[in-house]
């Protein structure tokens, strides 16, 4: 099966390259927001709608008059694809629920898409050697790891800190891993991120009460400096690389993690939580926001499909942790109760038994009664 693997990779430009690349950030952010101002205004005034192929005719006029001429200095291409992403963004919006697109600032991450010309792909890109892209030339690319396949469009990105970094995707063949006939249910949770019905529990990091005291002493020093000011804009990249460090370390955290879970399991239970209400509790936001549920779930269903494991996802009102995986009497449970107690002398973890639960429910979802599989006790 056909798959396509991201690669991302930091890369140092040489100042010249910096000078470019802030011209690049800057006119696509100008294109972005000006095409973002027209549909708005379209459909608020007249209730019409543009698109992608309206709007790139008029950034190409836009190009031809003397006010804007300066949008010749970066690459046309870039402008293309922006418009793309902007009819996506739309896209999202009307038929997925998703938020509506915002105007773009200069101080948030900055990107820009490069297109690469499959005709002369040799002359562009060598697999961890080199990589040349319109108006930069070749990039100092570390290369942390060899990518396969051929890349068709390279992301050019800046982060909040001032980092710079390189991704693109490759249509590359699936590696399936043996099977090993094992199902397992998980429950989500603060206090253990994972635990599982076997008794497995990962523990949780907790990133952001760790960095909760630098953090806070970085984001008082920014407060007190005059916004704007040279040293305003030093101590906002200082608040930005501890915003980034809990998130890399968050999202290394579950990789291993996942990684872990696809490789040992054929079969993955989990729960289709409802994150946005669970935010919704003011006292455990801030914990539930440093799990990164949704960023769990995400890497377990797509390194399934990768290596050929299968996700259950459940009813999210399913009563995993009121009901007793023993008897299935269902008890009420207050959340500072621990521990599962049964009237029928049944004993357990609270999370331990919600796993075991999960695995059961995920059983019936599957229609697994006859399948081959074995479900650890």
């Amino acid at each position: 099966m056909k798959i396509r693997k991201s690669y991302k990779f930091r890369f140092y430009p040489t100042q010249s390259q910096q000078k470019q690349l802030a011209i690049e950030f800057g006119h696509a952010r100008f294109v972005w927001n000006h095409a973002l101002g027209m549909r708005h205004k379209a459909y608020k005034r007249r209730r019409e709608s543009m698109n992608y192929a309206s709007l790139g005719r008029h950034i190409t006029l836009l190009k031809k008059t003397n006010r804007y001429k300066w949008l010749k200095e970066a690459t046309a291409s870039i402008f293309c694809q922006k418009l793309i992403d902007l009819d996506a963004a739309f896209n999202n919006f009307f038929k997925h629920g998703a938020k509506y697109p915002k105007f773009k600032k200069k101080m948030h991450s900055q990107s820009v898409r490069y297109p690469l010309d499959q005709r002369n792909i040799e002359k562009t890109y060598e697999k961890g050697k080199k990589l040349k892209l319109p108006k930069l030339g070749e990039l100092d690319i570390t290369w942390s790891r060899m990518p396969d396949g051929t890349p068709k469009i390279a992301t050019v990105s800046k982060t909040s800190s001032g980092k710079y970094f390189v991704s693109f995707s490759c249509e590359v063949e699936s590696q399936e891993l043996p099977k090993t006939g094992k199902m397992v249910g998980i429950d989500i949770g603060i206090k253990d991120v994972v635990v599982t019905n076997d008794g497995a529990y990962s523990g949780a990091p907790k990133f952001t009460y760790q960095y909760q005291r630098k953090l806070r002493s970085a984001q008082r020093d920014l407060s007190r400096k005059t916004k704007g000011s040279s040293r305003w804009e030093k101590q906002r990249a200082k608040v930005a690389r501890i915003h980034e460090k809990i998130a890399n370390s968050r999202r290394d955290f579950l990789h291993k993690l996942t990684t872990d879970i696809v490789a040992k399991n054929d079969v993955i239970c989990i729960e289709d939580l409802n994150v946005k209400g669970m935010m919704t509790n003011r006292k455990l936001s801030k914990a539930i926001a440093d799990v990164g549920i949704f960023e769990l779930r995400r890497q377990l269903e797509y390194k399934a499909k990768w290596y050929g494991r299968e996700v259950v996802v459940i009813d999210p009102w399913f009563p995993s942790t009121k009901t007793c995986s023993s008897c299935g009497v269902k008890r009420h449970m207050k959340l500072s109760q621990r521990v599962f107690e049964c009237g029928c002398g049944f004993t357990m973890c609270r999370d331990k038994n919600a796993a075991r639960n999960v695995l059961a429910a995920g059983l019936v979802a599957r229609g697994a009664s006859n399948q081959p599989v074995k479900a650890a006790a």
